[in-house]
């Protein structure tokens, strides 16, 4: 069994949902099941900058404050840290508990991802732990590669540090952060068992319970797979992440009407009208009766300002198909 964990290493409810977890798999039940725990990469803080900040510096901006006051109404943030403490403690993490700096997680998700690439899930679960480790109960600054580098030695990835600085892992984690976004993974953690999902850092019975009645999603080919990752992108108005997951489609697959067509909306939707222009162009070229194609054509030449050229396009498509019209 595969269970997936999509979470923010820079999320004490990420730390947290590890520990229900493993109390979860702990049970008797799961005795002789074998699984494995991988980590997927989610930001809760994407503006975070590149360079770390002292936490209560950056608790001093307006933003921070208002967004982590969103995360727990009806609680200050000085509240709230000292209730997801105490709830820490109560999960056995300690005996410190409270992140010192704003960082950046995207190097850590790199990290994490290249160990799961050259060690598996076990030595990334190690990794996992001690970076959440290293933010929550050390206070250190995991946007500092040195101490990733540290984290790396500890948890018996020799080559984590010489990795990362290659820029490793780079494209394939900002993929699997559009991959969760186009899954719907909304919250840090979510835990993933094949077409079900759990959303937060549910109490250790009921992730349990969860994992027990297990799921199944259907094995696709990575090509169709990344098709509808990229589509559900689009239809989720990030027509920018569909496309990045289009671009090795269309370098492979580059006749493809099915690609071609996703890429013509997502071009669209993201005002990149001269690509629009010139892929809808080539479609309906190709095949004159389709309506939708000869339709977001005669669209795409109005809003380039090109009226008379679009007309007839349009009035095609009308006549082709009345919802056009």
């Amino acid at each position: 069994m595969r269970i997936e964990i999509w979470a923010d290493v820079v999320c004490g409810w990420a730390y947290i949902g590890k520990r229900r977890l493993e109390a979860a798999l702990a049970d008797p039940a799961f005795d002789g099941v074998p699984v494995e725990v991988v980590w997927r990469p989610f930001r809760i803080d994407p503006t975070s900058p590149a360079r770390s900040t002292p936490l209560e510096e950056a608790l001093a901006d307006p933003a921070v404050d208002n967004a982590l006051r969103v995360c727990a109404p009806g609680l200050s943030p000085g509240e709230n840290r000292t209730r997801v403490s105490d709830i820490a403690a109560a999960e056995g993490i300690g005996p410190r508990w409270g992140a010192a700096w704003r960082a950046s997680s995207h190097d850590a998700h790199r990290l994490l991802f290249l160990a799961h690439e050259h060690g598996g899930a076990e030595l990334q679960n190690a990794v996992a732990e001690r970076v959440m480790r290293a933010h929550f109960v050390d206070g250190a600054d995991i946007g500092d590669r040195r101490t990733l580098a540290a984290v790396a030695a500890e948890a018996g990835f020799a080559d984590g540090a010489a990795l990362l600085e290659t820029g490793a892992g780079e494209d394939e984690v900002r993929e699997l952060l559009l991959i969760g976004k186009a899954r719907g993974v909304a919250t840090s953690p979510t835990i993933v068992v094949g077409d079900r999902a759990l959303a937060g850092a549910q109490p250790a019975e009921v992730i349990r319970e969860f994992i027990a009645r297990g799921g199944h999603r259907r094995e696709l080919p990575d090509e169709v797979e990344r098709l509808r990752h990229a589509e559900a992108l689009l239809d989720r108005r990030d027509p920018l992440g569909s496309l990045v997951l289009l671009r090795p489609l269309l370098d492979a697959y580059g006749d493809d009407r099915n690609v071609l067509m996703l890429a013509a909306r997502a071009y669209f939707a993201s005002a990149q009208l001269g690509r629009a222009r010139a892929t809808l162009e080539r479609l309906v070229g190709d095949t004159p009766d389709d309506s939708y194609a000869r339709h977001l054509l005669g669209r795409t030449l109005q809003r380039q300002g090109l009226a008379e050229e679009a007309a007839p396009h349009l009035s095609m498509a009308a006549a082709m198909s009345p919802e056009y019209d």
